[in-house]
């Protein structure tokens, strides 16, 4: 059986500290016992890009904000579908989390992070929402992906719960453009959620994704939320 590595740890304001290991030739991020996200299991994160951006109908220069970068997969596939001149937002918390991408796993990053699309913005994606949300309508987004915890609840951090509130829903549907789509990654389901972001007005879509790309692994499920 081949072992797993450390190859560093990482803190997380407010939370337990991250620990990047490699098993063979895969990347986990891990939260105490919790695999946070694979390289292996990595068919929902592209998931939640490309359908995100399904779901926008082609607009020509839309505005998305992704909180947070984990392993870029996200990105990446958004990255793959947007055109010339989209603007995508990452907030990343974690400092280490852009490290490892720019050192260990810059393999898997593939140069994304130094698209010129790309703005990596330091900090809680809460406070990016929030200052969308109160701004004027140029700082709004097209679309809001969020892929922090394993689901609608705060387990990277206590912090997060606000995220996934009635309030913070409301938050984020003010962070929104007209017909914008909020859209969260989930490990499984929530009908508790699905109920709130009905509540806060949103139009709500939840589709069940395989974790990997090729079908298997898995079920996860993404919430697509449309204003």
């Amino acid at each position: 059986m081949t072992p797993r590595e450390l190859i560093d740890v990482a803190e997380v304001p407010g939370g337990p500290p991250l620990r990047l290991v490699r098993h063979g030739g895969d990347f986990i991020i891990m939260l105490e016992r919790n695999e946070l996200m694979s390289s292996r299991m990595r068919g929902s994160e592209i998931a939640l890009g490309t359908m995100t951006c399904e779901r926008l109908g082609g607009r020509p220069a839309p505005r998305l904000l992704i909180g947070g970068y984990g392993m870029g997969f996200t990105l990446r596939a958004v990255l793959g579908v947007v055109g010339s001149k989209a603007e995508v937002v990452v907030a990343e918390l974690v400092s280490g989390i852009i490290e490892w991408a720019r050192g260990p796993m810059a393999a898997l990053a593939d140069g994304c992070l130094d698209d010129p699309r790309v703005t990596i913005r330091m900090g809680d994606v809460g406070a990016a929402i929030g200052d969308a949300a109160v701004g004027p309508a140029a700082t709004r987004y097209d679309a809001i992906l969020l892929d922090v915890d394993n689901g609608p609840d705060g387990l990277t951090r206590q912090e997060n719960d606000g995220l996934y509130s009635a309030r913070g829903l409301a938050r984020a549907r003010a962070a929104l453009r007209p017909g914008g789509v909020l859209a969260v990654w989930s490990a499984g389901t929530d009908p508790a959620f699905a109920k709130r972001l009905a509540q806060a007005g949103f139009a709500v879509d939840e589709v069940r994704v395989r974790a990997r790309e090729n079908g298997k692994g898995p079920m996860h499920v993404i919430w697509f939320a449309r204003v």
